[in-house]
């Protein structure tokens, strides 16, 4: 993705989250260079990675198979791991009309989807095989604003603004906007997108950078090297 194009994304993001009444937190808003004069004071955004997030999945195809995130707050793995502390983490998506997130599963993330707003949200569920892998044969349960519902195998269910859809590590999904596009909020146990996702089709979960104008405010993926690889001054 060029540089130019995912700064036209985060702008028009920013519109369209504050349309449902959202205001994301002032560290979305920093420059580079802000973010490299506080690095001493930022180390839980920086190692939570906490912030702008737009992938193409590596594909070049945003408009048809991409989605922005931001992560609004984000826990630790220790915490995790020690079974009290901060466990969770929260996102606001933007999925737009027929833009595909494609089949994944976690390892180890739940998560509550919820459609904030716009159009409706489609997800499309399939079962886990005994490896963990894609079942095409096997549906499920999950659980619908606290309400059990089976699936079956491939099933797109559908969620108008205001309903949710809870994920187990184990549930296959695929997601978009229906009929236009849909601002959603993920809350779910600690997130860790370098490690915890599982594709059905071997892609990339962050985009490559074509640098072709300077970045208003980093990505998520240019920590490590904007902020302390000491490249892209």
């Amino acid at each position: 993705m060029k540089r130019s194009e995912i700064n036209d994304i985060m702008a028009r993001a920013d519109d369209f989250i504050r349309s449902f009444g959202f205001v994301l937190p002032p560290f979305a808003y920093w420059t580079p260079q802000q973010m490299r004069d506080r690095r001493d004071r930022i180390s839980r955004i920086v190692d939570g990675r906490m912030g702008w997030d737009i992938t193409d999945y590596g594909a070049g195809r945003f408009d048809e198979m991409g989605l922005f995130l931001f992560t609004l707050r984000n826990g630790r793995q220790a915490d995790l791991q020690s079974g009290g502390g901060m466990c969770y983490a929260e996102k606001l998506l933007i999925s737009r009309h027929d833009q595909l997130s494609p089949m994944h599963r976690h390892y180890l993330k739940a998560e509550d989807i919820i459609n904030r707003g716009g159009a409706t949200m489609a997800i499309r569920l399939y079962g886990s095989a005994p490896d963990g892998s894609l079942d095409e044969s096997a549906g499920g349960t999950v659980l619908c604003d606290g309400m059990a519902r089976d699936f079956a195998p491939g099933e797109v269910l559908l969620f108008a603004p205001g309903e949710s859809i809870t994920l187990m590590p184990g549930d296959w999904h695929a997601f978009w906007g229906e009929g236009g596009d849909v601002l959603i909020g993920e809350v779910s146990t600690v997130n860790d997108d370098q490690t915890d996702n599982w594709f059905a089709d071997p892609i990339g979960r962050f985009a490559e950078i074509e640098e072709d104008v300077a970045p208003t405010h980093l990505l998520v993926s240019d920590y490590a090297t904007w902020l302390d690889g000491g490249g892209n001054a």
